[in-house]
């Protein structure tokens, strides 16, 4: 009998020690999930010759995740500070990423020649300090 009673014992224990694992798991994802900087999510539709929206605001550190529709002809969506230039083509749309990490006011635009009032084609970028 003393086996089979060691053997209940080391199953309890098992037992007790893989919950204490996967509550401890589950609290270091959420808090890992805490941690992660908001992502905000814009649509900015691209037609001639503005971009709609044409200004968004964050939060230093935020990933900003960005949909752009070119609705008539192809255009771009440029902010130098950032180093990002992303073109969609006619009737396309491209989705990115970055995070916006300076703190400040920056101006996107489109930076295609194709159309020469492209170039017109501004908006900001508002990054407010955390």
């Amino acid at each position: 009998m003393a086996p089979a009673h060691e053997f209940r014992s080391r199953v309890l224990i098992a037992a007790a020690v893989l919950l204490t694992l996967g509550v401890t798991g589950s609290m270091w994802r959420l808090d890992a999930r805490e941690d992660a900087p908001p992502q905000r999510e814009f649509t900015l539709n691209a037609r001639r010759y503005a971009f709609n929206p044409a200004h968004l605001e964050v939060t230093q550190d935020d990933i900003v995740k960005i949909t752009l529709h070119a609705e008539d002809i192809a255009h771009s969506f440029t902010i130098d500070s950032y180093r990002i230039a992303k073109r969609a083509g006619a009737g396309q749309t491209v989705t990115f990423e970055f995070r916006a990490d300076q703190v400040g006011r920056f101006p996107f635009y489109c930076n295609l020649t194709n159309d020469e009032r492209c170039r017109e084609m501004r908006g900001e970028l508002v990054v407010r300090p955390r």
